[in-house]
């Protein structure tokens, strides 16, 4: 199999498991995949906290994202908050209801990141890291239609 065909296994395969890590929880909470997204982004990124910069960092139609955060409002696992000089911008944070589901992803991460990098040495997992880190980066030069590349 070629290299563009092993990598696209690769990135598959991962995301399938992680998202099996994620499964207890969308039943047991009863949310969707967005849903978990967009607790999971707000927990990780914090300044970022607008539907835009999820969309934006994340890649995700903004339709979707849309419907994920009005659902999470109504489900009180999220509050709108208007920005203060600017009223067009809207902050997102997540309520005191939403910490339990916010620990129980923290928990699936670090389950899910003890399997996969399972058997590497530390200096393995940091040269996967780096070299995963330069391979984002050009992706999204490339999306951005910039040509210059990491070396």
């Amino acid at each position: 199999m070629s290299e563009t065909g092993d990598i696209f296994l690769s990135i598959r395969g991962l995301i399938k498991l992680y998202d099996q890590h994620l499964e207890g929880i969308r039943t047991e909470y009863r949310l969707s995949h967005i849903e978990i997204t967009i607790i999971s982004f707000l927990h990780n990124h914090p300044g970022k906290d607008t539907a835009t910069a999820i969309s934006d960092v994340r890649m995700l139609p903004k339709g979707n994202v849309s419907q994920g955060v009005e659902s999470l409002i109504q489900k009180s696992l999220l509050i709108r908050t208007p920005d203060a000089s600017d009223r067009r911008k809207i902050h997102l944070s997540l309520t005191e209801e939403a910490l339990p589901i916010v620990e129980e992803i923290e928990q699936e991460k670090n389950h899910f990141a003890s399997k996969i990098f399972a058997g590497f040495s530390p200096e393995e997992l940091n040269l996967y890291l780096e070299m995963n880190e330069r391979i984002r980066c050009n992706a999204q030069r490339e999306l951005k239609g910039d040509k210059k590349y990491v070396k």
